[in-house]
């Protein structure tokens, strides 16, 4: 059964202005995508500041977040590791957490070969009872799950699906080909629909942080058989999807929603502010979609 089918919003983590977590936004923020039609909660992912955060804060976030969802939509904490041990600490601790299910990305920077990234996750599947989605962001990590090695994984009973952030589509119809019944998410918003229409059934978004209930309908139009109004959605916000990647993600899309007055606080560092075209260029973007005046 896969964890969900639509938009799961790669949540930002809202911080106060010296640093810490601020745990009162974050249970608005569940809140507010609960109301807005959100079909799951991803946090402490990339969106999420995963790697600028304590193992402690980490696991708070998705401790505060599964309380206050309280099983309305699936909370799905983010895992990932660069050691398994630590990976599967941290996916025990999750699921402790109330964790409905896992995001783990791929070993980075020491990284690993393919029969390696069998063994990581498998370790970490058998370790913990929740469904697992793999995460697959090479431009991030330097390393690719194949989409032989994604058939393998697709064996290991808890390993349920795949967050497809390659960029390459081709990648995504072979997974699609050789995994029938493996749930496939798109992780970059301009590529929601195309990902779709070879068996992808929902997306991990940046995009709905500032836009939850089109982000949804997008996918949904599409898995309910008008293709059309699926196409129409993803090309009428593709310039705004663009302008959340006109840095670092998460510093546009932060900047997004602290103009929109949703007062997510600042980025850790070393992910700083915008650089004052890229700003504006933003502002203009949200302006020009009626998100701001």
């Amino acid at each position: 059964m896969s964890l969900f089918v639509g938009s799961g919003v790669a949540l930002v983590t809202p911080f106060h202005e010296d640093g810490s977590v601020n745990f009162e936004k974050l249970r608005e923020l569940v809140e507010f995508h609960i109301e807005n039609g959100t079909d799951a909660l991803i946090i402490c992912g990339t969106t999420g500041e995963v790697s600028t955060l304590s193992d402690e804060d980490q696991l708070e976030c998705v401790r505060v977040a599964a309380e206050t969802a309280k099983k309305r939509i699936p909370v799905i904490g983010g895992a990932g590791s660069n050691v398994t041990e630590h990976a599967i600490a941290l996916a025990q601790g999750c699921e402790k957490a109330g964790a409905d299910g896992l995001l783990i990305v791929t070993p980075y920077y020491n990284k690993t070969t393919q029969k390696g990234l069998v063994e990581h996750y498998t370790a970490i599947a058998e370790s913990v009872n929740i469904p697992i989605i793999l995460y697959n962001v090479p431009g991030r990590t330097g390393l690719n799950i194949e989409p032989k090695t994604c058939e393998k994984l697709s064996k290991v009973k808890n390993i349920v699906g795949i967050k497809e952030a390659s960029g390459n589509i081709g990648n995504v119809t072979k997974i699609a080909a050789l995994c029938p019944g493996f749930d496939i998410y798109s992780g970059n918003d301009d590529e929601i629909i195309p990902c779709c229409s070879v068996g992808g059934i929902g997306v991990i978004s940046v995009l709905a942080n500032i836009l939850p209930k089109e982000t949804s309908e997008m996918v949904h139009r599409f898995v309910d058989g008008d293709a059309k109004g699926a196409r129409e959605l993803q090309l009428k916000y593709l310039e705004l999807a663009n302008a959340l990647f006109l840095e670092v993600n998460p510093i546009p899309v932060k900047a997004a929603m602290n103009m929109m007055g949703m007062n997510v606080g600042p980025c850790h560092r070393p992910l700083t502010t915008m650089e004052e075209d890229n700003y504006n260029k933003l502002k203009a973007t949200l302006e020009k979609y009626g998100l701001i005046k």
